[in-house]
């Protein structure tokens, strides 16, 4: 029906600028490309929480004297909206208990990373060396990089869940400049 009004409103047009008929006038057309994908998730992860830049600002080298040392932890969030009342459970990983509950979803974390060479639970950077970075989760555990993270609780509604990252030094000379890395992370319901 639509298309029927927009070639008759077209014809009108056309017939009164120079009395052509609409089926002789070719126009400019195109085409939409469209995708996405259907999902039976109980939350949704908010858009903002999608593509973060997390700003570690200028880390002093005098911060990381030895291997081990760690300078100030930066926190992110991710945001989830429209938590429904589901039973959700999810195997824990490293010790294999179930976290379940039979009204609030529940979701584990995990985050891939390129790991550093000198110590592999630490994210390696580019454009420096001696130093990696450390995440936690929201209970302060440390994230093991590809593998899922411990179950969290995701209340209804919405709320936000906080993790950290923090520069830690390695057993790598420490040179100084910028640096940066890329962390993808994938949500798991089950």
């Amino acid at each position: 029906m639509k298309s029927h009004t927009v070639k008759a409103l077209g014809g009108l047009l056309l017939a009164s600028v120079g009395g052509a008929q609409a089926e002789d006038v070719e126009g400019m057309s195109g085409m939409l490309n469209i995708s996405g994908s259907m999902h039976e998730i109980p939350c949704v992860l908010e858009m903002t929480s999608r593509h973060q830049t997390i700003d570690l600002g200028a880390v002093s080298t005098s911060q990381l004297q030895r291997p081990g040392d760690q300078a100030r932890p930066v926190s992110f969030q991710l945001r989830f909206n429209d938590c429904q009342r589901t039973a959700g459970s999810i195997r824990s990983e490293r010790t294999g208990n179930l976290t379940w509950s039979a009204f609030q979803p529940v979701l584990s974390v995990a985050f891939y990373a390129p790991a550093d060479t000198d110590d592999p639970r630490l994210v390696k950077v580019q454009g420096i060396t001696g130093m990696g970075l450390r995440l936690t989760d929201p209970q302060g555990r440390d994230v093991q990089l590809g593998s899922r993270g411990e179950p969290l609780f995701l209340p209804l509604g919405s709320n936000t869940q906080t993790w950290t990252v923090q520069p830690m030094r390695t057993a790598a000379p420490l040179t100084s400049g910028a640096f940066r890395a890329v962390v993808d992370f994938r949500l798991n319901y089950e």
